[in-house]
């Protein structure tokens, strides 16, 4: 850093004033130049910066609109597992109105009559006990034509379990959808924290930028200032000088007057004047 103090100015010679007032131009001009780069350096951060937040801007906005959709497929899949609920819940009901989850199925029932009609056809039994196996037979024959009646009658459940089915079964894809786009959604968060993140380093970069750029340009402007100081005392001491040459020039010709004078005064009184007294006569306008 080149500086000019008080003293500077009053002391140092005119040459060395002019030497110094170069040095803090050149300092000067060097340190605009340091601001410049600088400046265009924290700008070119600060575009970038911009185009971060922008960026997250972006991933913010998709991250919303991918939130709405979440919202809305849980809406279906919550109104469809209420519906497939409600569904489930009339299929118990008939099974409990028709008494299907009770007793034994029909091939069991079947399987049974038919092994009791084989003993009664290849054993011997009493006559008690023969009418208490056909007994047994009749019940178990009456059982199961009253439940093939019930299942006869069951055609419907079916088509109730079927239809039970098909809306959990598009529950279960909105939830797939839920799932998909959740992820979808917090890639996007993930993506938009990161960008907001490097923004905020660009940022800090492009303020510690800014901050060299002002130092740089406080330091030209200091120079400059003092570049002027010195021109202006160059200036005073360039009026010093003319003032004082004129002065001397004054002085002179009132010299130079004051003994044409004195020649001239001889000349009257008769003295004989050479060629250098004359040509001083001349000059001064007295001859």
């Amino acid at each position: 850093m080149v500086s000019v103090t008080e003293e500077d100015l009053q002391n140092k010679s005119k040459g060395e004033l002019i030497k110094l007032a170069g040095q803090l131009r050149d300092r000067r001009n060097e340190l605009n130049q340091q601001a410049s780069k600088r400046a265009s350096k924290r700008d070119e951060l600060n575009a970038k910066t911009r185009e971060k937040v922008d960026e997250a801007q972006e991933h913010r906005e998709q991250r919303d609109k991918l939130n709405e959709q979440v919202q809305e497929h849980k809406k279906k899949r919550n109104e469809l597992n209420a519906e497939a609920n409600e569904l489930f819940d009339r299929v118990e009901q008939r099974k409990s109105d028709l008494e299907l989850d009770e007793g034994k199925d029909l091939e069991q029932l079947k399987k049974e009559i038919e092994e009791l009609e084989f003993k009664q056809q290849t054993e011997v039994l009493s006559t008690e006990d023969e009418r208490e196996l056909i007994e047994k037979i009749e019940a178990k024959r009456d059982e199961y034509q009253s439940r093939k009646e019930k299942l006869d009658q069951s055609d419907d459940l079916e088509e109730l379990v079927e239809e039970a089915e098909e809306v959990r079964a598009e529950a279960s894809t909105h939830h797939e959808k839920v799932t998909e786009l959740a992820d979808q959604a917090q890639q996007h968060h993930n993506k938009m924290i990161e960008a907001y993140r490097e923004a905020d380093d660009i940022r800090d970069d492009a303020d510690e930028m800014h901050e060299n750029f002002v130092e740089a340009q406080e330091a030209a402007d200091q120079h400059h200032e003092d570049f002027v100081r010195v021109q202006k005392r160059l200036r005073e001491l360039d009026k010093k000088e003319e003032k004082e040459r004129k002065s001397e020039k004054a002085k002179e010709r009132e010299e130079a007057k004051a003994e044409a004078e004195e020649i001239y005064q001889q000349f009257k009184e008769g003295e004989t004047l050479d060629t250098e007294d004359l040509m001083k006569l001349q000059k001064t306008g007295l001859l």
